[in-house]
This record gives C-alpha cells, sequence and structure tokens, in this order.
C-alpha cells in the first residue's frame, strides 16, 4: 500500500515539475516575443530617421529591405553568441564533472 502511495506522490511531483517547466517555457517565450517587439520598434524607427532622409521618395522597398536586413544581421549575430556562451557553459561543466570522478 505504502509502494503506490510513493509512486503517486513521486508521479505527482513529476507532473508538477514538468507543468512548472512548461510554464516557465511559456513565459519565457512570452517575454521574448514582447521583447522582439519592442526592438522592432526600435529598428523601424531607426532607418525611418537615419536611413529614409537619404534615399529618394517612394523608396519603401529599399528601406524595408534596409531593415530586413539589419534584423537578419541582428539575430544571426545574437544567435551565435549565445550559442557560443552555451558552448563554453557546457564544455566547463563537463570538464568540472570530469575533475569530481
Amino acid at each position: 500500500m505504502a509502494t503506490s502511495i510513493n509512486k503517486l506522490t513521486k508521479g505527482a511531483l513529476k507532473m508538477q515539475l514538468e507543468t512548472t517547466k512548461q510554464m516557465i517555457v511559456l513565459a519565457t517565450n512570452g517575454f521574448g516575443l514582447v521583447a522582439a517587439l519592442a526592438w522592432n520598434n526600435v529598428v523601424q524607427d531607426a532607418v525611418n530617421t537615419y536611413i529614409k532622409p537619404f534615399l529618394p521618395n517612394g523608396s519603401g522597398l529599399v528601406s524595408l529591405l534596409i531593415y530586413a536586413l539589419l534584423v537578419t544581421v541582428l539575430a544571426v549575430g545574437i544567435t551565435v553568441q549565445l550559442t557560443a556562451l552555451k558552448d563554453r557553459l557546457e564544455k566547463s561543466m563537463l570538464e568540472k564533472e570530469g575533475n569530481e570522478t
């Protein structure tokens, strides 16, 4: 009898942990979207303020292309840097685990 209660408790705790992990992922993604939209406005405003005045009238497509290129360069650069950071942290963790044994 006690074994089934322990299994139920472990199962309930596991479910609670998985639910909490998913809530963290959803909250992080939600805030990430809000941050991305805020940066979207910043980059658009920068293009409109500093680049568009130097382009001829009616060159909306060119300014949109410049905007898209800027966002792409930012996204790729940030992704590369974050991936490198993750790799360094994983390597450090593996080295530390190897030293403990």
